[in-house]
């Protein structure tokens, strides 16, 4: 992929998230009730407390709580993946396409010498109950368009190497 192309393709994503942190979307405004009787667009991941991508190689107590994750680029104030668990503590400990498709994130910059800063914030609000904690996932992966398994078929990093 060309520098160009890179660009234009974060802009894209930068223009759409920058609309959604403001709720300047024309999307529907109350999608289901969540146990903390928060909206899911209100779910700022912005506003939580940034770890490094390596947490997961950190020991660890428990297994965690349920929560929702997400990645960003600090450097671009970018999600660019989110995902839910019900083990925040184990679900990054063996194998997880995120971790490819931040690689390949990564990689592709470092080729352009453009600088990434990968943190990884969690929601810790997230229910006990795995359909309604991958409704809300899913809700805010179209309300985000950040990377995942929906949004990465049609992301220009699908035709990098793995």
């Amino acid at each position: 992929m060309s520098k160009d192309t890179l660009l234009q393709w974060r802009e894209k994503i930068a223009s759409h998230q920058n609309k959604a942190k403001i709720g300047d979307l024309a999307i529907q405004s109350k999608l289901f009730d969540l146990s903390t009787e928060t909206e899911t667009t209100k779910i700022n991941p912005f506003e939580l407390p940034p770890q490094s991508m390596q947490f997961y190689r950190f020991p660890v107590i428990d297994k965690g709580s349920a929560s929702i994750y997400f990645i960003i680029d600090s450097s671009t104030e970018t999600i660019l993946y989110i995902g839910e668990t019900c083990h925040s503590n184990l679900r990054w400990k063996g194998h997880h396409d995120c971790k490819r498709y931040i690689q390949n994130y990564q990689n592709l910059h470092y080729t352009h010498n453009i600088k990434t800063a990968i943190n990884a914030v969690f929601w810790l609000h997230a229910p006990l109950e795995t359909k309604l904690r991958q409704k809300i996932e899913l809700d805010l992966i179209y309300h985000w368009r950040s990377l995942s398994k929906e949004i990465f078929k049609r992301s220009p990093l699908t035709k990098m190497r793995r």
